[in-house]
């Protein structure tokens, strides 16, 4: 059976687009077994929570629960994984990681591979759109998820 990233994309962005109503950075993530079930998902909550350690991959992948093993786990992605998000991937050893888009942050995409891991990027137009609007509306907001002055 191949899988449908275009519809495993679809759960991360529905997460970006919630993020984005709650007045947070639009950044969806969601996990998902190698046969395409959706273990869990979720969004960058650190404005909504005033957390700085909810990424949307943080949160897609506690609320996936716990797994005995992440090697046939997909990571869905709408934005290219920040360095502390791709660190979570390589620490539990994710097999593959979709992205939306890496044009407005390419993040640990270069890592990532040369450690092994399968890294797909989808090129979305839909999120590239949707992060180079919440950048231009919000350059201070995103220069503090991404740790820049």
């Amino acid at each position: 059976m191949a899988l449908n990233y275009e519809t495993m994309l679809a759960a991360a962005i529905e997460e970006a687009r919630l993020s984005l109503k709650e007045g947070g950075v639009p950044v969806g993530a969601a996990v998902f077994d190698r046969q395409g079930r959706l273990l869990g998902r979720g969004h960058n909550r650190r404005v909504q929570e005033g957390d700085p350690s909810i990424h949307g991959e943080t949160d897609a992948f506690r609320k996936a629960g716990r797994q005995t093993s992440y090697r046939d786990k997909i990571m869905v992605t709408t934005l290219a994984p920040c360095w502390y998000c791709s660190g979570l991937i390589r620490q539990f050893n994710f097999g593959k990681v979709l992205v939306g888009e890496s044009v407005n942050f390419y993040g640990g995409i270069d890592w990532l591979r040369q450690s092994g891991v399968d890294v797909i990027d989808l090129a979305s137009a839909e999120c590239t759109g949707m992060m180079a609007d919440f950048i231009n509306a919000h350059p201070k907001l995103w220069n503090e998820d991404i740790g820049e002055e």
